[in-house]
């Protein structure tokens, strides 16, 4: 069984740019601490939120939440120009993260754009029957009831 943010792509990636940054940040000597704390607390921040914000009720606050995730993203792609600059990131290894967060970013722009029902968890899967958003006929809800 699956919450219904373990089916987004988007949720997908960021668990394996988080994955990547863990190996990047494994690679930072103790003068990196700082850089390395800040890329691990921006990377997990990205699949937190758009876990958080998947569970939310209104398209709103779903859309709150993918932005953080997006702000998140663009975080760790300063984070790793930061790296980069200092010597401590080769360009390839920053290419390759960037490649991750362009797709990041990209993704949760569109589903903070998208319509309320299209991203909504489905409340089914816990046993929970959502009346107004339910998809099922009149005869089915009636059934249900009765």
């Amino acid at each position: 069984m699956k919450f219904g943010h373990e089916k987004l792509d988007v949720y997908q990636l960021a668990i394996e740019y988080v994955a990547w940054a863990y190996k990047v940040a494994k690679g930072l000597n103790s003068t990196d601490r700082h850089s390395r704390d800040q890329l691990l607390r921006a990377s997990q921040s990205i699949p937190l939120n758009i876990a958080e914000g998947n569970g939310k009720g209104t398209a709103a606050d779903r859309r709150r939440y993918f932005e953080i995730a997006r702000g998140s993203a663009m975080e760790c792609a300063a984070i790793q120009d930061c790296l980069t600059a200092c010597e401590v990131l080769n360009h390839e290894k920053n290419n390759q993260g960037k490649a991750m967060l362009v797709r990041i970013v990209a993704m949760l722009t569109k589903l903070g754009k998208r319509d309320h029902d299209e991203v909504r968890e489905e409340m089914k899967c816990y046993g929970i029957v959502d009346e107004e958003h339910d998809t099922g006929s009149d005869n089915e809800r009636l059934s249900r009831k009765g």
